[in-house]
């Protein structure tokens, strides 16, 4: 099963937050700097965390220089 999520970013941030908006929309705050994938990798990190799976699990497919992403969840 596939399901794609849409998360909108904050990097940059103070504090670290997860707002899940729907099902499959969230909103992300993270502490690491947009630069060189490392806020991916913090928002990623952050949304498997929250849904209790591993990883690579989740696919960045579109987005990865802007603040509007949309990951792939592959079972």
């Amino acid at each position: 099963m596939e399901k794609y999520i849409k998360v909108k970013v904050h990097a940059d941030e103070k504090k670290e937050k997860l707002v899940e908006k729907s099902a499959d929309t969230f909103e992300i705050w993270v502490k690491a700097p947009a630069e060189r994938g490392q806020a991916n990798a913090a928002v990623r990190n952050a949304l498997a965390r929250h849904l209790n799976l591993p990883e690579n699990k989740l696919s960045l497919i579109k987005g990865a220089t802007s603040p509007a992403k949309i990951f792939l969840l592959r079972d």
